[in-house]
């Protein structure tokens, strides 16, 4: 058995791959080192390309929080055309006349899909209905209605228009379905419209610019040749406050003791003026990441409490 490794490695994902296809080539080339399990981030479509951050090890237990991490993506919109996926590999259902737009009407529309809002997945998604897969039970022909779920537009920012396609930047919440907004998009502006390409440009503190080709994995060069852009743990997470703890607490936190709030201002080097506050904390002991703590404050005279989220053998 090789080395052991945990983290994190960012990939561009190439079009036409599935990002399950991604996983199985990163984990044939770690197949020689000691990673028992991959895993990615958030699914991007086949259709689709741009950052996937792919999970090694350990690693594989930060899904849930760099899942949530904010996107940002380049999305290229196509008026006139609506199909039944949303998106380019569906069935055309209906066509309609796109009128004349300006850059500013458009920009005004989608505007009003900035902020807080719910939205409905799509019926051809992965999201479950009853343990099956939405699009599953949607090529079969059963009809079923998905509940609608809470989400963050941050902006929508048209950058260029050539009728019919239109494209812009996305900033939005984990989560969120590019495509959904593009229909909706399109059905505000009158012509209908289904999402023609998208791009993760970004996710969290992590950008595409920074990743490997999904191209340039190799299985047969082994994980050798990928090792050295594998981001520890400790980085994975770049947003999250970093407590540094004492060697006896560490030992108790391995067997899941879950030290409360002033035992962990006693107990570390932590130098915030402000304290520890509330919100979810990285507990380190010697460069390595030992645990993710979640911290909440106590109703009325209660103590605070402490949450051990993952703990990291």
């Amino acid at each position: 058995m090789g080395r052991s490794i945990d983290g994190i490695l960012l990939v561009d994902k190439e079009e036409g791959k599935t990002s399950y296809g991604v996983v199985r080539k990163v984990r044939a080339a770690f197949a020689k080192s000691d990673v028992k399990k991959v895993g990615h981030a958030g699914t991007l479509d086949p259709f689709a390309t741009g950052l996937l951050i792919i999970l090694l090890g350990q690693g594989t237990k930060l899904s849930s929080f760099l899942m949530s991490e904010r996107k940002v993506y380049l999305a290229t919109i196509r008026l006139g055309i609506e199909t039944d996926t949303m998106d380019p590999t569906g069935q055309v259902v209906r066509t309609s006349p796109i009128p004349a737009l300006s850059i500013e009407q458009i920009q005004e529309k989608a505007n009003c899909l900035v902020g807080h809002r719910e939205q409905v997945p799509p019926i051809y998604s992965a999201v479950k209905y009853k343990g099956t897969r939405a699009y599953k039970l949607a090529r079969k022909g059963v009809k079923f209605d998905l509940k609608s779920k809470k989400i963050i537009v941050h902006s929508f920012l048209v950058l260029s228009v050539d009728l019919p396609h239109i494209t812009m930047e996305v900033t939005c919440s984990g989560g969120t379905y590019v495509r959904s907004l593009a229909s909706e998009l399109g059905r505000d502006l009158g012509s209908g419209a289904h999402l023609k390409s998208l791009r993760r440009l970004g996710s969290g503190s992590f950008e595409v610019k920074n990743a490997l080709s999904s191209k340039e994995i190799f299985p047969d060069d082994g994980w050798c040749a990928l090792r050295e852009r594998v981001m520890p743990l400790t980085k994975a997470l770049p947003g999250m406050t970093e407590i540094k703890v004492s060697k006896d607490l560490a030992e108790k936190v391995r067997h899941g003791y879950q030290p409360a709030r002033e035992e962990l201002k006693a107990a570390s080097n932590f130098s915030d003026h402000n304290g520890i506050g509330d919100g979810h904390f990285k507990l380190v002991r010697d460069g390595d990441l030992l645990a993710i703590i979640k911290i909440k404050k106590g109703k009325g005279t209660s103590p605070s409490i402490s949450k051990l989220e993952r703990v990291f053998l």
